[in-house]
């Protein structure tokens, strides 16, 4: 019987989302987990034990997809609020929102240099940004339905993406052309990935199965039927030797591609299990589900020479047929199921219990201040200015201590208000302050749209819209008589400018006060 040590095991069970967990990536540098969700929030969680978690809010729908930059400095998320938004992973939760896409954005990835991102949308469309730069480059089009998933192959040069029209297509970035179309699954692919050489892509179809193509001669090397409903995300291990998948079946399956095998089923989710990620160098594997938890796992069988890996396998596993090398001329493809002797994993059972009490969550909303748009250079500035992600979020940096509900006993989670020393009456003044700002902004932004408003000033708004008959902002129509010309809604005075005058005479005020009541907290402490 082959070692335990060479079995998965489950190291952590994070929990603080509020609903089904989404997406999850692991920092570079394996201090961090980022995890999205459909209760709108971006988490980050420090993997060391009993360490603090931070919650960043700002996407107004649910967040769909989250990436680490290669160098960690970034983090980048997707919501069906139809924004990507480009964050600075520290207290100060400094984000910039791309627009582009005109519906939810379901898919984000870095390029392997950072300079780029693509997206997906269920606008049909593939999307390319630069990231220094903050612009929308190009679309890719071809699509006749929601796009599912986009990502970059190894070298940026390829775009792999799928969608609801049952097709993956590959892109060449340059000519910007589709230079080729899958068309095997029976129902759509909802993930795909290339493995780390690049010469094989990977999908996940919601007919159950898993479909590897060599995109070098277009053909299918690998077919595997081993979950009994849809694959939601899959995962290529490092070495390009192992795959894992995560299905609506509540499972985890991680085959051995170079055998074709089935290796491995892992339990642990009480629910379908929606996303799946190894770690870059493929130590630790992360997943998130329906039951709003995320496990992170140590992947121990990658830990040890493959050809040891192979002859242990032999003893413990049913073999396959001869394997299909992604190197080799594959032969004909066929179907790979799960034999009656694949290794089961439940930790729920069995397996000591190694989960971590749930961390202390900080949340970290949209600042007060933060402008509407920042160059990627400030994001990184202000990462550094902050202690990057290895210092401020670092749990070994000296931090408030957290208070516990006594009833229960678990950590309380509270506003960033109420660990900055701001006074809750004064955090209450502040938010409505931020309120009337709000107001005052999109008045400002009504006004600056009646000289291109195709209404006669003398007549009366459409029931229902703004005074300048285009948006339907609602506040604008408060305390004006019904029926009233829209020339009689405003003083004259009432201008664009004086209106930006009087928001920057209140950030300033609102600056001056936060300043001294840190002041004042500083003499208190001393």
């Amino acid at each position: 019987m082959a070692s335990p040590l060479e079995d998965p095991t489950l190291e952590q069970n994070f929990k603080g989302h509020k609903d089904v967990v989404t997406s999850v990536d692991f920092n570079p540098n394996n201090k961090q987990l980022a995890t999205t969700s459909i209760d709108k929030c971006l988490m980050i969680w420090n993997l060391k034990p009993q360490s603090r978690a931070y919650r960043f809010t700002g996407h107004k729908d649910a967040v769909m997809c989250v990436q680490f930059s290669p160098s960690g400095q970034l983090v980048v998320s997707a919501s069906r609020d139809k924004t990507v938004r480009l964050w600075t992973p520290n207290v100060k939760g400094a984000s910039t929102a791309f627009t582009a896409h005109s519906a939810a954005v379901r898919s984000v990835n870095f390029s392997c240099d950072g300079n780029f991102l693509v997206t997906a949308s269920d606008d049909k469309s593939v999307k390319m940004w630069n990231t220094h730069q903050q612009r929308f480059l190009l679309s890719l089009k071809g699509h006749n339905n929601w796009v599912r998933s986009a990502r970059f192959s190894p070298d940026g040069r390829l775009v792999v993406s799928c969608s609801d029209d049952r097709t993956v297509r590959i892109w060449d970035t340059v000519s910007r052309e589709c230079i080729n179309t899958f068309t095997d699954h029976t129902g759509f692919a909802n993930f795909v990935d290339f493995n780390p050489s690049g010469t094989c892509i990977a999908s996940a179809g919601t007919d159950n199965t898993v479909k590897l193509w060599d995109v070098r001669i277009n053909k299918l090397l690998q077919h595997y039927q081993v979950h009994s409903a849809a694959v939601n995300c899959l995962s290529f291990h490092p070495s390009g030797n192992y795959l894992i998948t995560a299905s609506t079946d509540c499972t985890l399956k991680i085959m051995d591609l170079l055998e074709g095998r089935l290796l491995y089923t892992l339990h642990g989710h009480q629910g379908p299990v929606i996303a799946v990620t190894f770690s870059r160098h493929g130590e630790y594997f992360s997943s998130g589900g329906s039951d709003s938890q995320v496990l992170v796992w140590k992947t121990n069988f990658d830990s040890i020479p493959y050809n040891e890996v192979l002859k242990s396998h032999s003893v413990r596993t049913n073999p396959d047929p001869a394997p299909h090398i992604t190197d080799i001329h594959p032969r004909i493809p066929h179907l790979h199921t799960s034999g009656p002797q694949t290794l089961q994993i439940d930790p729920r059972t069995y397996v000591v219990d190694m989960q971590s009490s749930d961390p202390p969550v900080l949340d970290i909303g949209i600042g007060f201040f933060s402008k509407p748009k920042s160059t990627t250079a400030e994001l990184e500035r202000a990462s550094h200015s902050a202690g990057q992600v290895s210092s401020s979020l670092d749990p070994s940096c000296p931090v408030s201590t957290y208070g516990a509900d006594p009833a229960s006993g678990e950590p309380i989670t509270s506003l960033l208000e109420d660990h900055t020393g701001i006074p809750p009456k004064l955090a209450s003044t502040l938010g409505h302050i931020v309120q009337q700002l709000d107001v005052l902004t999109q008045v400002a932004q009504c006004l600056a749209l009646l000289p291109h408003s195709t209404r006669d000033p003398g007549s009366t708004p459409p029931l229902g819209h703004c005074l300048c008959g285009i948006c339907t902002f609602s506040p604008c129509l408060r305390g004006f008589p019904p029926g009233a010309p829209i020339s009689s809604h405003f003083p004259k005075d009432w201008t664009v400018s004086i209106l930006e005058q009087r928001l920057t005479m209140t950030e300033d005020k609102l600056q001056e006060c936060l300043d001294n009541q840190q002041t004042v907290q500083q003499v208190r402490t001393s």
